[in-house]
């Protein structure tokens, strides 16, 4: 299976958070899983804790390539495709990053591990 993951779930997971679902935690640690993490994600960590948004996040924000390294997670760079399908998403959620991570879930027929309910109105298949 491949999986995107929304900005939290990474977090979370990188934390050890009890928050992430059992059934999550057994497919992010399952082998035979390919996880992806966007590279607006890594855009939103680095960007929220520089403004003291994400305290806890600092350590991550510092190198996050290797916080992927270390969990055998890919990134997944911004196209052109996901950037124009991101701009011209419908409805009004206002979040580049979810937008853009809805834009990328959509175009690479990838399911997002989200627990974000700002992710329903969109056609993306959610794993929580």
């Amino acid at each position: 299976m491949r999986v995107l993951l929304d900005t939290h779930a990474l977090l979370w997971w990188l934390d050890g958070d009890r928050r992430l679902p059992p059934r999550v935690r057994k497919l992010l640690g399952d082998a035979a899983t390919t996880v992806f993490v966007s590279a607006a994600s890594v855009w939103e960590i680095t960007t929220k804790a520089r403004l003291g948004k994400l305290p806890g996040a600092l350590e991550v924000a510092a190198d996050v390539p290797a916080c992927l390294a270390s969990q055998g997670f890919l990134g997944l760079s911004v196209t052109v495709e996901h950037a124009q399908r991101a701009g011209t998403l419908p409805g009004d959620h206002r979040d580049p990053f979810d937008r853009m991570i809805i834009a990328q879930a959509m175009t690479e027929d990838l399911p997002v591990v989200t627990a974000d309910p700002a992710f329903a109105p969109f056609p993306v298949r959610r794993v929580w």
